[in-house]
């Protein structure tokens, strides 16, 4: 018999460190581990689905972190990240970030997959105001990055720098590169503008360079790239820009790790 909590279920892969032993988590320990402002779930969420989905998430967002080379409260962004689940999602989407309350939303049945794309838009967001002088409060690092100049006077900065550049422009740095074309083309063909937007290309290949990690696979964490109808930056693309992503996340993290010592 098919029902809600098989459906929360259904597909989800992971292989990487065991860092509950089995025990069972809830979404009090998701908040306090990973360092959110605030934590909600949606009144239509039963208590078995929030006991499967507290543990899927918190397997992924401990997944992300080990990558990232982040201490875990670090996902929660300074303690100004939001997040919820199955609760004030928007009609037909999976997951989204909505940047005027900075809060992650995963619906309750279709958000898995989606969890790192979310968290780099909430990321592209935040350090927005450490990457530029002068930016607008909704604005995206992404987005500002095409159109301003980056403060390049902290070595963080710099590192990040290097991965927008990866993300945008081919390894000359001159021109825009086959992934940037291939998305402005395919909106055109569209008559749209969604592919193409600085953000979504960014958070795009953020999901590749996660999801090309060699020991930490998490599809609900990141999932089915070659099944949903987007578009990805090609193998070579990915590795570039994961060198320059790993670059800066170890320098972040390094750094991090010293505050908490």
């Amino acid at each position: 018999m098919r029902n809600t909590t098989s459906r929360l279920k259904r597909g989800f892969s992971r292989q990487g460190p065991d860092y509950r032993f089995d025990d069972q988590v809830d979404f009090s320990d998701i908040r306090t581990t990973f360092g959110f402002r605030s934590m909600v779930v949606g009144k239509w969420v039963t208590k078995e689905e929030r006991f499967i989905s507290a543990n899927l998430i918190y397997d992924a967002l401990a997944d992300l972190a080990q990558i990232l080379h982040l201490p875990p409260t670090a996902i929660g962004l300074r303690g100004k990240l939001n997040f919820a689940f199955g609760h004030g999602g928007q009609k037909g989407v999976q997951a989204h970030y909505n940047a005027y309350d900075q809060t992650l939303a995963l619906a309750k049945n279709a958000g898995g997959g989606a969890l790192a794309h979310e968290w780099f838009h909430a990321f592209d967001h935040h350090i927005s105001e450490h990457l530029f002088k002068s930016k607008t409060r909704f604005g995206f690092a992404s987005k500002l990055w095409l159109s301003n100049s980056p403060d390049l006077s902290h070595p963080l900065n710099d590192a990040l720098n290097q991965f927008y550049k990866q993300v945008f422009l081919e390894q000359s740095g001159e021109h825009a590169n086959e992934f940037v074309n291939k998305c402005i083309a395919f909106d055109k063909a569209h008559n749209q503008l969604y592919m193409s937007m600085p953000e979504e290309l960014a958070a795009r290949c953020f999901e590749a360079c996660i999801n090309e990690h060699q020991t930490i696979k998490n599809s609900f964490l990141v999932g089915g790239l070659s099944n949903n109808n987007l578009i990805y930056p090609e193998l070579n693309h990915t590795l570039h820009a994961n060198e320059a992503l790993n670059h800066y996340f170890q320098l972040l993290g390094y750094a991090l790790h010293q505050l908490e010592k």
